[in-house]
């Protein structure tokens, strides 16, 4: 489940650059088609990478105005990453972040019950699984049968092969690929169509094209993915008519388009990916674009050149905040005794069973130093509901008394999380020491509702309304020591 829902976020992610990218090929539709080709890497690396770089210049400002880096949503991702065993999503945009992060199931809790979320979610990750599993199965039979046709290909010239099997020119092959042809091809439609194949072959795109299907597999779930796929492919090939014209000349476009009527295929290649055939991919736009086509100049290619690299970087990268915004931040986001106030608000929650929010409350208060964060546990099965947060020990300079662990530093953050859990009974800190007298034990430390509110006097909950409450709970927090400190 934990792939779906990386997978998930980087989708709609994707689909944002993908309506960005086909804006753009509009405005561009009188540039040459390679520059269209390339602006799909930016869909693809949105669909393949699930963390991105910050820039100044980021499309997805337009749909995250201010965005929520540094000490922010996406800055505390690698914080919760460190308290929660399971992945919280980067998006690169706020809102679907929190949505998909709010999804997350509890981890590592063998007694942790299942949300109806969670159940709808294992659903939707067993569908999406099948049918990645169904179309990568079709396209690899699709592909050998192919392979087996081409079997008694006669060699015509260094990678040329001939045969009667096929009724299109297409490149097959991924180590050394190969150009096919079908029998009875003139040796004027042979020069630019050879031509053709072999700028696929110089521009990697028989590897290019295969590993962009996959990316569709993964997000087969996206109508998007697959009309970006599409709209890809026809760039790609509308590109290598480009450079069949820029070639050879304006005398061949009248039997070039000829030739890719006749050989237009009845399919378009986007069941298995490959191969990268002549004739297929709008045969009507292609034989228009053809036509009209015109080389550009010099500084029109220097220009059309800047702003695609501008649109990649815009499409790849993630909103960076401003100074200003850092600044108004700084002053949204106060850290009040080493808490961060908001952060503790934002994920202020009725249920203990909601990993995401637990993770952010952890997230936003003081680690003791010398531990490192090693998971942490939901126990939601069955009432009284708990937390139990799991640390290991590698600092002997860190807390410590007698040279074992010294439950003090956690009566605090126990004290905050039960005030912003609303039905969470007892939360445990379990400790595997590994760098104090007795090494390899493991300390639990618990603080139960019950005994934190005899202590303060009354529900710890009634502080957690706003900031001004949480201020006023910390200040009144002694150091005490927990009552059940228990060595396993």
């Amino acid at each position: 489940m934990n792939l779906f829902l990386m997978i998930l976020p980087m989708s709609i992610t994707a689909s944002l650059v993908a309506l960005a990218v086909m804006i753009a090929r509009l405005c561009l539709r009188r540039a040459p088609k390679l520059f269209s080709y390339i602006l799909w890497s930016a869909v693809a690396v949105r669909l393949l990478i699930p963390v991105s770089f910050s820039s100044d210049f980021s499309l997805l400002r337009l749909v995250q105005p201010q965005a929520d880096v540094g000490g922010g949503y996406i800055g505390r991702v690698a914080t919760l990453m460190e308290v929660q065993k399971n992945p919280v999503v980067d998006a690169g945009i706020r809102e679907i972040s929190r949505l998909v992060n709010s999804a997350l199931p509890a981890i590592a809790a063998p007694a942790t019950s299942t949300s109806p979320l969670e159940l709808i979610l294992t659903i939707g990750s067993a569908i999406w699984i099948t049918g990645v599993a169904g179309l990568l199965i079709r396209s690899i039979v699709s592909y050998l049968h192919l392979v087996s046709r081409l079997r008694t290909a006669t060699l015509v010239q260094d990678n040329v092969y001939e045969t009667d099997q096929i009724d299109t020119p297409f490149v097959c092959g991924f180590w050394k690929p190969k150009i096919y042809i079908p029998t009875g091809i003139s040796e004027h439609e042979r020069s630019y169509i050879v031509l053709h194949e072999q700028t696929h072959i110089r521009r990697r795109d028989y590897l290019i094209k295969p590993f962009a299907f996959l990316l569709v597999i993964l997000h087969w779930f996206n109508p998007l993915m697959w009309l970006s796929y599409s709209l890809m492919s026809k760039d790609m090939e509308m590109s290598c008519d480009e450079r069949v014209v820029n070639k050879m000349g304006d005398r061949i476009k009248a039997s070039y388009s000829t030739s890719l009527l006749n050989m237009s295929m009845g399919r378009s290649g986007a069941l298995t990916g490959s191969p990268l055939a002549f004739g297929e991919n709008d045969v009507k736009a292609r034989i228009k674009h053809i036509i009209t086509y015109r080389k550009p100049s010099s500084w029109r290619m220097a220009a059309y050149t800047l702003v695609i690299a501008v649109l990649v970087v815009g499409c790849t990268a993630n909103p960076k905040q401003s100074p200003l915004s850092s600044s108004l931040q700084r002053v949204a986001q106060p850290h009040y005794s080493g808490y961060n106030l908001e952060q503790l608000l934002a994920n202020k929650t009725l249920y203990v069973g909601n990993a995401s929010k637990v993770g952010g409350l952890i997230g936003g208060m003081p680690k003791p130093a010398g531990l490192t964060a090693d998971g942490m546990e939901l126990h939601t099965k069955a009432p009284p509901y708990g937390v139990t947060v799991h640390y290991v020990r590698n600092d002997p300079t860190g807390i410590s008394e007698e040279g074992a662990v010294n439950g003090e530093a956690f009566y605090r953050n126990s004290i905050l999380l039960l005030s912003l859990i609303d039905n969470v009974d007892w939360i445990t800190y379990s400790i595997a020491d590994q760098a104090g007298r007795y090494d390899d034990a493991v300390y639990s430390y618990t603080f139960t509702r019950e005994q934190i509110d005899e202590q303060i006097g009354e529900d710890v909950r009634r502080h957690a309304a706003d900031e001004s409450g949480l201020k006023r709970l910390i200040d009144r927090l002694p150091n005490a020591k927990s009552e059940s400190v228990v060595p396993l």
